[in-house]
């Protein structure tokens, strides 16, 4: 009889933040926007028009190098002859894997270490701060592309490296979310019943701070992919042949393809503009979603 009263609450709560997030109406078409390019990336060898790694051959049979967009080549062809299309199509996989991956790799080291920091305290916490201190000093870019230049580039290792090295502001968030939940009432309950440190901290402290942890991870999912973008851009990320947004960008690096030739950078560009802001947009509507002081 008495669970009836919880369980309508449970609802209400969780329909008012539903209502928010639907209010949302640019974190809703982010939303679809990013299924669609995860279903690209999926469904990619079904919707590429040409081999990405193949020279693309006109109606002639005549190799087509760097190519206005055409009938046959609707986003043209690149310096090498390949199709740019299929080329976009692909490195929306390999960019959004990067992204993901490396966003989830931040996500775990910096909440292993920060609920550590924050529940231990002592000299644990103040040596994984000062650690975390240290990391943060240098500019996490420059950082990155630091490390990328001693060891071979490749799709592991740009994934490694940045998620290595971009688990700072989760460790932050996390430890701060621990230090505001360790000391409350349930904790203690659970402590009083013989609940271990691991399971106080994973069981129960863990998933009362998952709501900004999600949010600052779709954030970190953006901020990846423009890394990847910079390392690749750069020669340090994802190397040729393998398509990815950052690669096709390379081509733009002299005045001439940016002037003349600009098939071979807007779309790739585009995409990566679209996708960050998507996923930019989609992060502060789940912020306003999990919101404590719109319960």
């Amino acid at each position: 009889m008495s669970a009836a009263p919880v369980l309508t609450r449970t609802r209400s709560v969780g329909g008012r933040s539903l209502g928010r997030f639907t209010r949302h109406r640019l974190a809703l078409i982010s939303v679809v926007v990013l299924i669609l390019l995860i279903l690209v990336g999926i469904f990619a060898p079904l919707l590429a028009p040409y081999d990405p790694y193949n020279l693309a051959t006109g109606p002639s049979g005549n190799i087509q190098f760097a190519s206005p967009p055409t009938r046959e080549f609707w986003l043209g062809t690149d310096t090498l002859g390949r199709d740019v299309l299929s080329r976009l199509i692909f490195g929306t996989r390999v960019s959004l894997t990067i992204g993901i991956s490396a966003a989830l790799l931040a996500l775990v080291i910096g909440v292993v270490l920060g609920v550590i920091a924050g529940f231990r305290g002592g000299w644990t916490d103040t040596l994984l701060s000062r650690f975390t201190d240290a990391v943060a000093a240098f500019p996490s870019l420059f950082l990155i592309l630091t490390v990328s230049s001693f060891v071979p580039p490749s799709l592991f290792t740009t994934v490694t490296v940045i998620g290595l090295l971009s688990w700072v502001p989760t460790f932050r968030l996390m430890r701060g979310e621990t230090l505001k939940l360790r000391d409350l009432e349930y904790v203690d309950a659970a402590r009083a019943l013989g609940a271990g440190d691991p399971r106080l901290m994973f069981r129960h402290i863990l998933p009362n701070a998952a709501a900004p942890i999600i949010v600052q991870t779709t954030l970190g999912v953006a901020e990846a992919i423009l890394t990847e973008s910079a390392l690749s851009f750069l020669g340090l990320g994802v190397q040729q042949p393998v398509a990815s947004w950052g690669n096709m960008l390379s081509d733009a690096r002299t005045i001439t393809v940016l002037q003349s030739q600009p098939w071979l950078w807007l779309p790739s560009g585009a995409a990566i503009l679209v996708t960050v802001l998507a996923i930019n947009f989609l992060g502060d509507g789940l912020r306003d979603t999990f919101n404590p002081r719109e319960q």
